[in-house]
């Protein structure tokens, strides 16, 4: 494994050894002994998420939890943005890219993370280092936010987005978060 940095301060590209063959494919998704010596943080998973999308253009996001991500694609092809919502000079800044399997990205609390399914059944898969709670406090922000200049590869009108998600504020209406 190795691990890049990108533009947002501690979102990390790990890439991963994709091992093929006639029969498919495997990957080491997350070795925390492999990370361990290589600038990664001190994370430890407590609860993994799987997401299926049956459909390509389902679109999924801006949330920025106030628990750290550890992403990857199971299976399929996404795009997916990310955007620092946390206090500081970063605040708003813009990262993007096309991942499939072979490729995770750490995502650290407070930077807002979306995705878009590229084809039909892509599986979305993320560990987390804090429980899920209705509780939990934390940023949504608009897809469609002009002033972010995200790319999605999937135009607005072939989207297939939540109600929930098609409300969230632009980045002027949010204030950063603090941690």
């Amino acid at each position: 494994m190795s691990i890049e940095d990108t533009p947002i301060a501690g979102l990390l590209r790990i890439n991963q050894e994709l091992h093929q063959d006639d029969r498919g494919w495997f990957v080491e998704n997350y070795q925390q002994q492999k990370l361990l010596g290589k600038d990664f943080p001190d994370f430890v998973p407590v609860q993994n998420n799987i997401s299926y999308n049956k459909k390509k253009g389902s679109t999924r996001g801006m949330h920025a939890e106030p628990w750290d991500k550890y992403v990857s694609i199971a299976y399929g092809k996404s795009f997916v943005a990310w955007v620092d919502l946390r206090m500081g000079k970063g605040f708003g800044a813009v990262h993007s890219q096309t991942i499939e399997p072979g490729v995770a990205y750490f995502v650290p609390r407070g930077v807002a993370n979306g995705y878009q399914s590229l084809v039909d059944d892509t599986v979305y898969t993320y560990l987390v280092n804090a429980h899920w709670s209705p509780d939990a406090q934390y940023q949504a922000l608009s897809i469609h936010d002009a002033s972010l200049a995200i790319d999605w590869p999937i135009a607005a009108s072939n989207m297939i987005v939540s109600d929930k998600d098609m409300l969230n504020p632009d980045l002027k209406n949010i204030t950063p978060m603090e941690f």
